[in-house]
């Protein structure tokens, strides 16, 4: 491990700052999570981010939401994420025949057919990891919007920042618009609400990701 040292941490500027009230830091100091180098946090202004002097990685960005606001956005996905497993994904007609199906039914349908693997995958990646993400953390802000640390806080952000990467509806949304315009070509094939919602989840999840969760720890305090 390197030892760690002060520094001025870079800001890139993306935006006009000029015209936005930069946010105050919270805390004095940043620590870089990949190098140990410790930096005098600043405050951002709109569009900026701050940048490791040494490695270059990301420490901080300018968030235009405050907790609630993200609480809301959370809420939200959790609705979309209701009708997009409740509502039929696709239909198939042949001639007089018609054929719906959900997600679960796809993935039972996997497991039936000898493909239990890609049936757990499926089921882990764009049901449970999404669902548990976007519960854990609808809790933390719920406190968060008080500026408390909700219980459990330290494993929940653990958690949260583990199941990043495993969240792929986007994956899923563009294999079946590939899969739908293949299938055009032998069946009478109708996108249904439930592949609608989930590519709305789709830019819910992205517009999540785009949350930095570390500033999570300086907006809040915990209970004495």
């Amino acid at each position: 491990m390197s030892t760690p040292e002060h520094g001025l941490a870079r800001i890139d500027a993306t935006d006009d700052p000029a015209s936005a009230r930069p946010h105050a830091p919270s805390s004095p100091l940043l620590i870089c999570e990949h190098c140990d180098t410790v930096h005098r946090n600043h405050a951002l202004a709109r569009g900026e981010t701050m940048r490791c002097v040494r490695c270059g990685a990301l420490l901080a960005r300018y968030h235009v939401l405050n907790a609630g606001g993200m609480l809301a956005l959370v809420l939200t996905a959790l609705i979309v994420f209701l009708i997009a497993n409740v509502w039929p994904v696709v239909t198939l007609g042949l001639g007089s025949q018609q054929s719906s199906a959900t997600l679960w039914g796809i993935i039972l349908k996997m497991w039936g057919q000898g493909a239990p693997i890609v049936a757990v995958i499926a089921a882990a990646t764009l049901f449970f990891f999404p669902l548990n993400k976007m519960l854990m953390l609808g809790w933390v802000l719920f406190f968060a919007r008080d500026g408390r640390r909700a219980p459990g806080f330290a494993s929940i952000m653990k958690s949260l920042y583990y199941l990043q990467p495993w969240t792929m509806s986007e994956v899923f949304v563009l294999g079946a618009i590939v899969s739908i315009v293949k299938a055009h070509a032998y069946f009478d094939v109708q996108p249904d609400p439930g592949i609608w919602a989930y590519g709305v989840l789709m830019l819910l999840i992205t517009v999540f990701s785009g949350i930095d969760l570390r500033s999570l720890w300086d907006m809040t305090e915990p209970d004495q």
